[in-house]
């Protein structure tokens, strides 16, 4: 065979499986013309045993044929696809993509399976990519050593194997709290007299606004100690019991004319825009952002990697505290003023079921509506905070356009609101549209993108 014939005929055959030398050997044969991707997916040329190895991403390393080389043989290179826990070549961990020699190892993950990639390897194997390769199921594509009929212990109880998975992938830790949230409602069934705090419309509420979080928490892909997002939360309930709400309501519905007409006196809906825009829009962000501002302050004071841990570094960091401040702001207003006054007035009139029912009814679309109504201005804001953090040389401008778009946005939907439920609905897709952009924006900014888990979990890497 000539050196060119011998450089057509690559092979890849897996060698090791967890650190542990396999009796028997599968060889997969790389066609010049076509890439084998390596991964658990089904979808990959080389599928791996998902229960064998956890340790292997969806979709973890691509080896591509390349141009030929001068010798008249063909060019391999092996490209790591932002695996979680890296592709080694040669005991070196690859970033991006790396020319194969003959005889290199290539290790998915340090712990993980290891292949050989050679030249002229003269065994049995199966050519991945050809139709052949193609039309065969998943299962026979599994290593050689793989028995289809038998039955492993951790088959059997698949808890065993799954480690630290039900953490990361299985959402174990929102079934927890579904289930602790389900056993406390139970415990309110029945109450004569409602608990100030394990009420019913308290335990609703606080799981609804909890659940919106975590999908924005998710989309993020950020990973943020959740006692950083709970003392944000906290914060701003905090601040609208404090006097310095009513220092707020003093700047802007007194002195800067926010202040909503009594009585139903009539407005002009340029006014309405212009008071909801001053006395909502300008005063509750701003209020809400003084817990993400005093975030970042305190960061830049701690320690690594404390600050990464506390403060606002980015664009995703802003978003996140942004959001959490406003399941603040939204669960102490709702819970704390609007749900137990429309309740206290039915109940004069009705009964009091008939309060706790008009109570309950307001409740849910109020904390339903958070993720299109204070998450979206919040959450917008925070990504203008963590912008200005990242490009401080435009800081004051980059904040200034951030703040006057949460408010605009703001302003609309509560003016909207007295005038049409179609426009009130244009506006809350609007300002849905508006923070998923930003988290859009947010993760291709990041500097921290490749150890973000939104882009593995989203990209299926």
């Amino acid at each position: 065979m000539t050196a060119k014939n011998a450089r057509q005929n690559a092979f890849l055959r897996l060698v090791s499986a967890n650190g542990t030398a396999l009796e028997s050997e599968s060889g997969y044969s790389l066609l010049a013309h076509r890439e084998v991707v390596i991964g658990r997916d089904p979808g990959c040329q080389i599928v791996l045993d998902a229960t064998k190895y956890r340790m292997v991403s969806r979709r973890h390393a691509v080896v591509r044929p390349l141009s030929p080389s001068p010798d008249g043989g063909n060019t391999w290179v092996i490209c790591d696809l932002s695996s979680a826990n890296g592709t080694y070549l040669n005991d070196h961990r690859i970033e991006g993509c790396q020319e194969l020699q003959n005889g290199d190892r290539i290790s998915l993950a340090q712990d993980g399976p290891q292949f050989l990639f050679e030249y002229e390897v003269n065994y049995e194997a199966t050519v991945v990519g050809s139709p052949a390769a193609v039309s065969l199921t998943p299962a026979s594509r599994y290593e050689a050593d793989t028995q289809i009929d038998s039955v492993s212990f951790t088959q059997l109880f698949p808890i065993i194997s799954t480690g630290k998975d039900l953490t990361s992938k299985a959402y174990l830790v929102p079934g927890i709290l579904t289930v602790i949230f389900v056993v406390l409602m139970f415990a309110t069934v029945g109450q004569a007299r409602p608990h100030p705090i394990f009420n019913t419309n308290n335990i609703v509420g606080t799981y609804i606004a909890s659940a919106a979080y975590y999908f924005i928490y998710r989309l993020c892909g950020r990973h943020k100690p959740w006692w950083v997002l709970v003392t944000v939360a906290l914060s701003t309930a905090i601040i609208l019991k404090s006097p310095i709400l009513d220092l707020f309501i003093y700047v802007f519905r007194d002195t800067l004319g926010g202040r909503l007409p009594r009585d139903n006196q009539p407005i002009t809906l340029t006014d309405l825009l212009w008071r909801m825009f001053v006395g909502a829009g300008l005063m509750e962000e701003l209020l809400k952002a003084l817990p993400v501002l005093a975030a970042y302050g305190i960061g830049r004071f701690l320690p690594h990697p404390w600050r990464d841990r506390v403060g606002v570094w980015e664009p995703l960091d802003g978003i996140l505290l942004g959001t959490a401040s406003a399941v603040g702001f939204t669960l102490s207003e709702t819970l704390g003023q609007y749900v137990p006054q429309i309740a206290f007035n039915v109940a004069q009139q009705s009964g009091a079921d008939a309060g706790q029912l008009v109570g309950l009814q307001l409740l849910i679309p109020r904390i339903l509506g958070i993720v299109a109504g204070h998450m979206a201005y919040s959450g917008y804001l925070g990504y203008f905070i963590g912008l200005a953090v990242l490009k401080p040389s435009k800081g004051w401008q980059i904040l200034l356009v951030g703040y006057l778009t949460a408010s605009g946005l703001h302003a609309l939907w509560n003016a909207t609101g007295a005038i049409s439920a179609l426009l009130l609905v244009a506006v809350g897709v609007i300002s849905y549209a508006f923070l998923m952009a930003a988290i859009l924006k947010a993760r291709a900014l990041s500097p921290n993108r490749a150890q973000n888990f939104a882009t593995r979990f989203l990209e299926r890497k």
